[in-house]
C-alpha cells in the first residue's frame, strides 16, 4: 500500500516537471511562425499600450422624420400669399421667411410658370421652401425651430467666346436668326452701328456682318448671350468696324479702331426695323388733305405700340396734342437742335415738359393719332428752326476716346479685332 502511494506521488511530479518544460519551449523568442499569428481569441489580443486621444462624441442622428414633397407650378396671378392659403400653409411662417433678410424678400417676387418646392411635415408644418429663380440663382429658406434661414445659391457661369456671320438676303433679323444669333444679340448689334447705319431705310442685299460675343454657360449649357466683343458690318459697299472697350473704372463702351466713339450725338432713326412710308419733300401732295403741303419729316410705318426714342439727350419742350400731328413730344437738343415726334398712340408715363431724356430713351409709342391714315411716327429734325432732312443732315460726332487711355485702349482692343478679322476670312472664303 504503501509502495502504491510512493509510486503515484512520483508519476504526479514527473508530469508536473514535464508541462513546465512544454511551456518553457513557447517564449517569443522561440515562437513559430504559425505561433506568431495574431491570436483570435479576444481576451488574448491585448494592443500594445498607447497615450490616451480624446475622439470627438459621435453625432447621433435621429431618427428621419417623414416629409411631404410638393411641387407647385405657379399660376398668373398667384402669389406666396394665396399660394400659403391654399395649401394650408400658416401664413406667420410667410412673414417669418419674407422678413428674415433681404434675399428672403426676394421670395415676393416669384413668376408664372415656374415651380415652387416645399417640403412639409406630417401636421403641415414648412421645413423647407425653394425656388428657382433663373438659371443661376435659386432662394432656399430653412427651417430651424421657430426661425428660417434664408439664402441665395448661385451657380458658376462660364463664358466662351464664340462668333457669328451671314450675308443679308432677306433681313437683318431673319438672316441673324439664321446665323445662330438671339433677338437680344441682333438688337444689340443694331444698337452699336446705329449712329452709321439707318436699319429700316440703308440695307441692301449682299450687305454682311460678322460678330465676335460671349454666350454664358452654367454647367455647359448655353443660358444667354452675353457681351459683343467686336464687330464689322458692311453696308451698301461701306465697312463699319466697332471694339468693345472696359475702362480702368468699369466704363463700357464700343469705338472704332482707331478710338473713335461709335455713339454719335443724334441715333438716325427714333425706331428700331421699320420702313419708310414718306420721305423729306417739300412738295409733297398730302394724303388726307389731298393738296399739296410740304413733308418736313420722315414717315415710319411701324405697328401700333412700337416704342419711339429719343435720338438725342435733350429736355422736353412740347408734350400734348398739336392740331393734324396728333399726339406729340418736342425735345431741345442744347442750343441749335430739336426733334419732334408725332401722331403718338400715348405717351410714355413719368415725363412731362421740363423733363431730360437721354439718348434712345423710349419718350412714347407709334399711333396714327391726328390726320394719318394708318400707324406710323412721323419725326423732324430741326437746326435753329430750320427743318433738315433727317435721312441726310450731318449729325455732330461725340469726342474720341482720351489720349490717355489709348495704349490701354490698343492694349485690350487689338486682339479682339485680329480675331475678327480671322473669322472675316473665313466668310469671304466661303462665300467666294
Amino acid at each position: 500500500m504503501k509502495n502504491s502511494k510512493s509510486k503515484s506521488l512520483l508519476l504526479g511530479l514527473c508530469a508536473a516537471l514535464a508541462a513546465t518544460a512544454s511551456f518553457a519551449l513557447k517564449t517569443p523568442e522561440t515562437a513559430t511562425q504559425d505561433d506568431a499569428k495574431p491570436l483570435h481569441t479576444a481576451a488574448l489580443a491585448i494592443p500594445e499600450a498607447k497615450p490616451a486621444e480624446v475622439q470627438p462624441a459621435p453625432v447621433i442622428e435621429p431618427e428621419t422624420e417623414k416629409f411631404t414633397r410638393i411641387d407647385h407650378k405657379i399660376k398668373s396671378g398667384e402669389n406666396l400669399a394665396t399660394i400659403f392659403a391654399r395649401l394650408g400653409l400658416d401664413k406667420k411662417t410667410l412673414h417669418r421667411i419674407i422678413h428674415t433678410n433681404n434675399t428672403g424678400k426676394e421670395f415676393a417676387n416669384i413668376a408664372a410658370g415656374k415651380i415652387l418646392q416645399l417640403k412639409t411635415t406630417q401636421t403641415g408644418e414648412l421645413v423647407q421652401l425653394i425656388y428657382e429663380k433663373n438659371a443661376i440663382d435659386t432662394l432656399i429658406a430653412m427651417r430651424h425651430g421657430d426661425a428660417f434661414t434664408v439664402e441665395k445659391q448661385s451657380k458658376e457661369i462660364q463664358r466662351q467666346t464664340t462668333s457669328a456671320q451671314a450675308i443679308i438676303h432677306s433681313s437683318l433679323f431673319l438672316d441673324g436668326k439664321v446665323a445662330g444669333l438671339s433677338d437680344k444679340m441682333i438688337m444689340h448689334m443694331a444698337d452699336i452701328f446705329a449712329w452709321d447705319i439707318d436699319f429700316a431705310l440703308d440695307l441692301r442685299d449682299g450687305d454682311q456682318f460678322t460678330v465676335l460675343y460671349e454666350k454664358k454657360l452654367v454647367n455647359g449649357k448655353e443660358i444667354d448671350s452675353g457681351e459683343i466683343l467686336a464687330a464689322e458690318f458692311v453696308n451698301q459697299g461701306k465697312t463699319h468696324k466697332a471694339v468693345r472697350y472696359k475702362d480702368k473704372k468699369g466704363n463700357v463702351s464700343y469705338y472704332s479702331p482707331d478710338g473713335k466713339s461709335m455713339k454719335k450725338a443724334f441715333l438716325r432713326t427714333p425706331v428700331a426695323f421699320t420702313h419708310i412710308s414718306s420721305r423729306f419733300n417739300l412738295k409733297r401732295k398730302h394724303p388726307v388733305l389731298n393738296r399739296i403741303r410740304a413733308h418736313k419729316g420722315v414717315d415710319y410705318a411701324a405697328r401700333t405700340g412700337t416704342p419711339v426714342k429719343s435720338t438725342s439727350n435733350g429736355k422736353i419742350i412740347f408734350r400734348g396734342r398739336k392740331g393734324g400731328y396728333g399726339r406729340v413730344v418736342i425735345i431741345q437738343h442744347g442750343k441749335s437742335y430739336s426733334t419732334l415726334y408725332a401722331h403718338l398712340s400715348k405717351f410714355r408715363k413719368g415725363q412731362r415738359v421740363g423733363n431730360h431724356v437721354k439718348q434712345g430713351q423710349i419718350i412714347g409709342y407709334v399711333g396714327q393719332s391726328g390726320l394719318a391714315t394708318g400707324p406710323h411716327l412721323h419725326y423732324e429734325f430741326r437746326i435753329n428752326g430750320v427743318h433738315k432732312n433727317p435721312l441726310t443732315v450731318a449729325l455732330p460726332k461725340s469726342a474720341p476716346i482720351d489720349k490717355r487711355l489709348l495704349a490701354d485702349f490698343k492694349k485690350q482692343t487689338t486682339p479682339l479685332l485680329s480675331q475678327l478679322d480671322t473669322i472675316k476670312t473665313t466668310l469671304v472664303a466661303s462665300s467666294d
